[in-house]
């Protein structure tokens, strides 16, 4: 109820309450972002845009769930950024070179331990239409019905795209560890 009244105010001009929602769901779209597979320094970059597209579209929001509403619209400015930012092929570069940086940045800070960081690396490297389904639902707890909502999917392709993605995952988690065993072996 709170958001409710906070994005009544917000649509009225109150810059206060619209500061409120940018203060309560800047962490959530940071999040989203950072597991999209943005590197640290771009994630105040994706929420700036993220909030100027909810202040711009505020008028029209129709008291769906307001989170849902986010999520999408974090999505989307997610996959513009990655657009204008980075080639296929390069992005998958940049990403192994941030793997290697990560335990030295800040960030690095946020993957606690080496599975954090080898499960981070599996999920990066899955196809985006299973990658984005298995973070929504495992890391942001969102159900299926959200999930579809978010993604602009049926109910029925979410399912689909999460079962196939977690098998993916637990393949390359299974040759993760195996290559990391022979390293260490």
């Amino acid at each position: 109820m709170e958001d409710e009244h906070l994005i009544s105010q917000a649509k009225k001009g109150d810059l206060t309450a619209y500061g409120q929602l940018i203060g309560k769901y800047s962490p959530v779209v940071e999040r989203f972002a950072y597991q999209m597979g943005h590197s640290y320094g771009d994630i105040p970059d994706i929420a700036q845009k993220v909030f100027l597209r909810v202040y711009r579209f505020l008028d029209g929001f129709s008291y769906a769930k307001f989170t849902s509403w986010l999520y999408k619209i974090t999505l989307n400015v997610s996959r513009d950024f990655k657009r204008k930012e980075y080639q296929y092929f390069l992005k998958i570069r940049s990403i192994k070179k941030q793997a290697e940086q990560e335990a030295e940045t800040p960030h690095g800070q946020l993957l606690k331990d080496e599975e954090d960081r080898m499960l981070h690396e599996c999920i990066q490297a899955l196809d985006e239409k299973y990658r984005i389904p298995i973070i929504l639902h495992y890391f942001h707890e969102k159900k299926y019905e959200e999930m579809a909502d978010i993604l602009s999917i049926p109910l029925s392709t979410v399912k689909t795209r999460l079962l196939r993605g977690k098998n993916l995952l637990k393949k390359r988690l299974e040759q993760a560890e195996k290559r990391e065993g022979k390293r260490n072996g």
